[in-house]
């Protein structure tokens, strides 16, 4: 039995290893001794260079405007929940309310909710969002006032790839003192992200979504009062723990790297989107692209093929070697539809049926074409024995 040959269309998921992170990892393994930047020995002192180098480097590529404004975590999730229900510990009784969109990363969504139940003082409010998978700005901007601490907005959508009014929120949220939280983590790598372009007091990210490897988060925290999470001397004593040394050197590697050519990177990935959504559109009857009428990110498409489960056409394409998701990867072996495609109003039996693709630097358009004709193939299978 011939094993077929394999094409990863999961990069929202995790994007493969960079070349440059690669380097750096291997470099760090071959290391005649460990580098403990807590260390006050030669090795400790070689590590704590390293570590700020790379922090000022990441610090740099994110536009944050100093070096401390950066902080290195276990993961992009631990990021968010560290911005989180740090800045939330000091919320004052006159400043009770939080506004975070429908759509957040569940991270996200999780780290308010335990807060809320020890703070039940603290009152979170879901921003609504278009069936387009954009916040109705207008509606988010009324909600604005003196009472809100905080509003939380997610950069880029991880399951649609649909961009969100982030800068705009901040403005309004600004005005009125609030402070705004963004989670980048899937816009990082695939687009510029500047801090102070966005306006936002904090910002998250996760290292292996841009190609860094797994291990490290980041948190860039442009002078916010917060409470650690894990209690320690490391990071200016807002994470306790050990820092990653050559996680955070590889990140910054692998962002400089990714951001050099992410121009004609993006261009080439969008036109290899455009073509598989234009392909499928020919080949496979009653699909809807989700979001397709809003902006995006280039490598980003998610499909419902109505009347095909989405459970039976991702086992149907790995069978083929074909890597796609159901949504966010964090929410994998779920049965429930998707939180983001039904806060967007999309029914139940249509999230069912969601497949998300999503692109990266390594994809062909060979392998565009070859995904076309096995997904027109295995949804039609599918759709046999379901009847439909």
């Amino acid at each position: 039995m011939s094993v077929p040959v394999r094409i990863y269309l999961d990069h929202n998921s995790t994007a493969p290893l960079h070349p440059a992170a690669a380097t750096v990892w291997e470099n760090f393994a071959r290391a005649p001794t460990p580098e403990n930047p807590s260390s006050i020995h030669w090795a400790g002192r070689l590590a704590r260079r390293r570590l700020g180098e790379a922090r000022a480097k990441l610090a740099e590529l994110l536009g944050a405007s100093d070096a401390r404004e950066l902080f290195f975590t276990a993961s992009g999730s631990e990021a968010n929940v560290m911005a989180l229900q740090g800045a939330l510990a000091f919320a004052p009784p006159a400043r009770r309310r939080i506004l975070v969109s429908a759509i957040e990363h569940p991270s996200v969504l999780g780290a308010l909710e335990a807060t809320c139940r020890r703070r039940p003082d603290l009152e979170v409010e879901v921003l609504h969002v278009t069936r387009g998978g954009t916040i109705d700005l207008d509606a988010a901007k009324a909600r604005l006032g003196a009472d809100v601490f905080l509003v939380s907005l997610m950069l880029a959508n991880n399951e649609t790839g649909v961009l969100q009014p982030v800068r705009d929120l901040a403005l309004g949220a600004r005005a009125v003192g609030a402070l705004v939280h963004c989670d980048a983590a899937q816009a990082v790598g695939k687009m510029p992200v500047d801090v102070g372009d966005l306006g936002v007091d904090l910002l998250t990210a996760g290292g292996h979504k841009f190609g860094a490897g797994f291990g490290l988060g980041l948190l860039v925290n442009r002078g916010v009062r917060t409470e650690p999470l894990l209690p320690g001397a490391q990071e200016a004593g807002l994470r306790g723990g050990t820092e990653n040394v050559a996680a955070a050197a590889a990140a910054a590697a692998a962002l400089e790297a990714t951001l050099a050519g992410a121009g004609e990177t993006s261009a080439r990935i969008g036109a290899l989107r455009d073509r598989l959504e234009e392909g499928l559109a020919a080949r496979v009857p009653n699909l809807v692209v989700h979001g397709a009428e809003s902006p995006r990110l280039a490598n980003t498409s998610q499909v419902s093929f109505l009347g095909a489960p989405a459970e039976a056409v991702l086992i149907g394409l790995d069978l083929e070697g074909i890597a796609v998701s159901s949504g966010s990867a964090c929410a994998s072996g779920s049965l429930e539809p998707s939180h983001v495609l039904r806060a967007m109003g999309i029914s139940d039996a249509e999230a069912a049926a969601a497949v998300r693709f999503s692109l990266g630097p390594s994809n062909t358009g060979a392998e565009i074409e070859r995904t076309i004709d096995t997904v027109a193939a295995v949804v039609a299978n599918v759709r046999r024995h379901t009847g439909q």
